[in-house]
Formats: structure tokens, sequence, C-alpha cells
């Protein structure tokens, strides 16, 4: 008899839980930091104070986007948590009846009662909780909050996307700095824009131009509240 042959499968899936992270904290570093240059650039054009304005948005930025994704996904971590703990009371006190909860998800699903109820049955054999947390739930593995990790690829990936604005700022010339930075932005911003769709396995056109037509709109405000507050001083 042929040995049946087995193959590994990795799903893009899998990559929810660093991937929205990266792709946020690159973006807004790109983003906020070139549009921070801009508007001073616009405003003043003074390399040094371009330079202090980039740099203090790239510290302040990942600061706060290290700080900003620990506390939102510690909430929805906490939420999991207390969600699992009021699962396992009830499973304990009330087993009939989250066997029969379960029978009915998968009730729903296309499967006869019959064959519904013996499947909950020998999941909830081998793994009550988890069983009830995946189908009832919708927590798994690949869900799950990991504050921790999202803060650092924030972070990281936020301090990585505002460099890129700051280098342009150190070597373009002043008489064409705005038109660089811009232009140089939008590249890098189209770039990331298709890396992260190419990652998640959608659109690269899609996924590029939305970033961009994005980062444009936030560089344009800036540059002319820039321009406003340059001809008031």
């Amino acid at each position: 008899m042929p040995r049946t042959k087995t193959h590994d499968e990795t799903h893009l899936s899998t990559r929810i839980g660093w991937l929205r992270a990266a792709v946020l904290g690159a973006n807004d570093g790109i983003i906020s930091t070139a549009s921070l240059i801009v508007g001073v650039a616009v405003a003043t054009p003074d390399r040094t104070a371009m330079l202090i304005a980039g740099v203090a948005g790239l510290v302040a930025g990942a600061m706060s986007m290290a700080a900003g994704e620990y506390v939102s996904v510690s909430s929805q971590a906490d939420t999991e948590k207390a969600d699992l703990a009021r699962e396992t009371r009830e499973l304990k006190e009330q087993p009939e009846f989250e066997l029969n909860e379960l029978a009915d998800i998968y009730v729903a699903r296309g499967l006869e009662k019959p064959l519904a109820l013996e499947v909950a049955k020998q999941l909830m054999a081998k793994d009550a909780l988890g069983a009830h947390a995946r189908d009832e739930l919708g927590i798994t593995e690949i869900t799950a909050a990991q504050p921790v990790l999202a803060a650092i690829t924030s972070a990281i990936t936020f301090a990585v996307g505002a460099a890129a604005p700051l280098l342009l700022t150190i070597f373009a010339p002043l008489s064409h700095v705005v038109w660089i930075i811009s232009g140089g932005t939008l590249c890098f911003l189209a770039i990331l824009g298709a890396l992260g769709a190419h990652a998640g396995g959608a659109n690269l056109l899609k996924g590029a131009a939305r970033v961009t037509f994005w980062g444009a709109v936030a560089m344009a405000a800036t540059a002319l509240i820039g321009k406003l507050v340059g001809h008031s001083l």
C-alpha cells in the first residue's frame, strides 16, 4: 500500500499578531515624521530645526506606539482571560448545558445533531476548555493577544520607518528639501504598502495606493499649517 504523503502548510493568518503591529508602526513612523519635517521646512527651511523635529518625533512616536499597543492589546488579553475563566466555571457547574451548546454550534455549521453531539463529546473529553475557547469564543493561538510582541514590534518598526525621512533630511539640498522628502516618503509608503500586502496575501497595488494616499494627505495638511504659521511669525 502506498504511503500517504503529508505536507506542512503555512497559512498567512499566522502572521496576524505581528503583521498588523509592524505595518501600523512603520506606516505611522514614516508619515508622522515626514509630516513633522515638511511642516517645519515650509515654515522655516532650517536643517537643524528639521532634524530636531524629526528626531523628537521618532523617539516620542516609538515610545507612544509601544505604550499604546501594549495597553490596547493588554485590554484584549484581559478580556480573553475573563471569558476563559467564566467558561471554565460554566464547564464545571453545567457540563451538560455546555455540551449541548457546543453541539448546537456544530449543527449551525452543517452537522446533523447526533453527529454534532458525538463530535462535541469527543472534543470535550480531550480538551473541553480548548474546544469552547476555539468554537464558542473564537480564541485560538493565532488570534490570542500578545501585548509584549505587539509593543516591541510597533516601537521597532516605527523607529525604522521614521529613520527614512530623517536620512532624506540630512542629505537633501535645502532648496529642494520639501519636494525630496515628500516624494521620497511617498515612495517609501508605496513600498511599505506593497510589502505589507504581500506578507498578508493581499493585492499589492491596493495596499500601496491606500497608504500612499493618506501619507500625501498628512504631509499636505502639515505643509499648509507650516506655511500659515511661517507667514504669521
